[in-house]
């Protein structure tokens, strides 16, 4: 692949998304190269002028009003981050390590850091050799920036702590020094002000924000997909989809959705069999689903419009801003993660949503008073148990769900002796986000093997997409001849769901 050129303006969730995959190296533009140049010019001028300036040589936080002497700024920024990592908990992914890294990169890019270009240039040569420093993953608060673990970053490029690095696709975790050294590269002593531009700044909510919003784009369709599958296993109505009925309540998720599952009904046979049929209505989990599913669209959509304003944005603080005969470095806030910590509740939310009303969906498949099968799709009821256990999986899931879909956002704690007063704990629910969509994409997983099973085992043909659904699922789940364990073939669907792999088979 090619190389991926950052300037700080043109960062999308695919490059995140895609960089351990990427064969080529991240390089930084020229034109964002002379921008930074321009700012670190600023700060050296304040340097030599003796000025005080916030960050530059003050104190942090509620100490900012501390000035330190300009032969002691190489030790503020230091003590900075060995202060500040601390954080603790699981160790983040590798893979979210370096995500998280290229944000910040990028953000820097844009020219409002003051940083030099040298340690852009080391943080980009971590990337590009798969270096990715050992990060417990708690401790932002989602405002001030991601500061904690962004700080254990920070400590890998001054030479210190630990990180992993890919080797024959393997992650092994050395000695940074180590590390370094082998990859001929040398750790940096940060001058005014650089420490905290690497660790202001909303990197780690935008890495789970991204997961979470690429995963539920797959899932969105993954579940208008089961929906279409269920209805066919249920030999369901067609009318509640008919353009008709949207176009008289106009939202556009709820068009995507009732248009994508009509789509994948077409020409069933199953339907044209079932048309004398005595039921008047389903029930609202087949019904009511693409009024349920669109606004998960339309949130989806306004997530991604949000978060990539967001990539490419400058949120440490203060911010230079150079000009031709004067310059301003001007504090505020652009580290506060609000817009990326409500994004996730709704998000988080919605994960919910479309689980809840899977497993309403898996339910009736299973019924024989809605399927007009064996109870849970057994071959000998009684003996067997079949798929019961496979809802009751949907349903522990939508426990969890419900519990993460609490407000992340609501749950503010004042910290540093009053000055940061409001924090957006978006570390947490963007996190927490992410979660959410690998229990959904179980649930999703679930309700398509049930639905497979019921449709193998009806002799008309169902729609089109649908019999391109059900070979998909087929090449992945083997006919259930017997009960068995379906742990493996369970998270094997979820899997591919979270891989795009179904959503992909129809682009």
């Amino acid at each position: 692949m090619s190389d991926l050129e950052i300037d700080g303006n043109s960062l999308r969730i695919e490059d995140i998304i895609n960089i351990t995959n990427n064969s080529g190296n991240v390089i930084l533009a020229d034109e964002a190269k002379e921008k930074m140049y321009q700012s670190r010019r600023v700060i050296e001028k304040i340097i030599d002028s003796d000025d005080v300036v916030y960050g530059v040589n003050t104190g942090f936080g509620s100490l900012s009003s501390v000035t330190i002497d300009s032969d002691r700024l190489e030790d503020l920024q230091a003590n900075l981050i060995r202060s500040h990592a601390c954080g603790v908990g699981e160790k983040m992914k590798p893979e979210h390590v370096l995500m998280m890294m290229l944000i910040r990169a990028n953000s820097i890019a844009k020219g409002y850091s003051g940083t030099r270009i040298e340690v852009m240039e080391l943080l980009l040569s971590m990337i590009n050799c798969n270096i990715a420093p050992v990060i417990p993953r708690i401790g932002s608060l989602g405002a001030s920036g991601d500061l904690a673990p962004l700080s254990h970053l920070a400590l890998a490029m001054m030479g210190e702590g630990e990180c992993q690095v890919l080797v024959d696709g393997e992650w092994i975790k050395k000695d940074t020094k180590e590390i370094l050294l082998d990859n001929n590269l040398k750790s940096v002593k940060f001058q005014a002000k650089e420490g905290l531009s690497l660790i202001n700044g909303t990197s780690q909510m935008c890495t789970y924000l991204s997961l979470s919003i690429f995963n539920l784009e797959h899932l969105i369709f993954a579940a208008d997909a089961s929906t279409a599958c269920s209805l066919e296993a249920i030999k369901g109505s067609h009318a509640p989809f008919n353009s008709q009925i949207h176009n008289a309540r106009p939202h556009p998720g709820q068009k995507i959705s009732a248009a994508r599952i009509l789509g994948l009904i077409k020409n069933s046979d199953i339907n044209k069999s079932h048309i004398g049929c005595d039921r008047v209505q389903d029930a609202y989990s087949f019904r009511c689903s693409p009024q349920v599913h669109g606004p998960v669209i339309e949130i989806i959509r306004e997530g991604r419009r949000m978060l990539e304003i967001e990539l490419n944005s400058a949120t440490d603080n203060p911010l230079v801003f150079p000009g031709a005969d004067s310059w301003e470095v001007i504090s505020g806030g652009n580290f506060h993660g609000q817009n990326l910590s409500m994004m996730s509740d709704y998000l988080a939310i919605s994960c919910h949503e479309l689980a809840s009303i899977s497993e309403r969906r898996i339910n009736q498949v299973l019924d024989p008073r809605w399927s007009g099968q064996n109870a849970f799709l057994t071959n000998q009821e009684g003996l067997e148990s079949g798929l019961m256990i496979v809802q009751y999986v949907s349903a522990a899931l939508i426990s969890e769900l419900k519990i993460l879909s609490n407000s992340a956002s609501t749950g503010n704690v004042p910290v540093s002796n009053g000055k940061e007063d409001h924090v957006s704990m978006g570390a947490t629910g963007t996190y927490r986000t992410y979660l959410a969509t690998k229990y959904l994409s179980q649930v999703l997983s679930n309700e398509l093997i049930c639905s497979n099973e019921a449709l193998n085992r009806i002799q008309e043909n169902s729609g089109k997409g649908v019999e391109n659904i059900k070979k998909w699922v087929n090449s992945l789940v083997k006919p259930l001849n017997e009960d068995r364990s379906m742990t493996e073939e369970c998270e094997k669907v979820s899997r591919n769901l979270l891989s795009g792999e179904l959503s992909n088979l129809f682009r």
